[in-house]
């Protein structure tokens, strides 16, 4: 065990070392300094960044720009963006026509829904769906899901939907849309 522990504190001041040497960072005597033990020789690590050294005529030097240890916002790596995931459910034929419904995910939420078919022909029923489908689209986005209340007068519009929004979910979730 002992050992395994000097090996592990002589490789971790190897590093801190090579890191030292790499960053050009140098103990100083006023800094303040670790001891740590290797191989049971005491040996001292910086625990700060030392000033650069006085010109002899008593003027400071400049500065050497070192890089930062933290990029640029330009450069940082920014989260994956999701990609939006567009999935057509399945055409449900109802007692008037047929209907089937769009959806648009994107980071695991539903953008986007619209029917591309929907029962259509006569007056009635091109009345009863231009309120209805909006209503539906409308609930899909506030429940994120399925579970869109039937609308009154277009129960099998409703109910059509449901199914093809249900079939465009399952579509999306075996696609491994998020």
């Amino acid at each position: 065990m002992r050992r395994g522990i000097k090996l592990v504190m002589s490789a971790a001041t190897l590093v801190v070392a090579g890191v030292a040497v790499r960053t050009g960072v140098q103990p100083h005597p006023a800094a303040g300094v670790v001891s740590s033990v290797q191989a049971g020789q005491p040996t001292q690590v910086p625990t700060r960044p030392t000033p650069p050294p006085a010109d002899p005529s008593g003027s400071r030097t400049a500065p050497t720009s070192r890089p930062s240890p933290i990029p640029p916002a330009s450069t940082r790596l920014s989260p994956p963006k999701s990609v939006p995931v567009t999935v057509a459910g399945e055409v449900v034929q109802t007692e008037y026509g047929p209907v089937q419904v769009e959806i648009i995910l994107q980071n695991g939420r539903i953008t986007r829904a619209r029917a591309l078919a929907r029962p259509s022909g006569d007056g009635q029923t091109d009345a009863i769906n231009s309120y209805a489908i909006p209503q539906l689209d409308q609930e899909t986005l506030a429940e994120q899901g399925a579970r869109v209340d039937t609308v009154s007068g277009a129960t099998f519009t409703s109910e059509g939907y449901r199914r093809s929004l249900q079939a465009a979910l399952d579509a999306a979730h075996r696609a491994g849309a998020r």
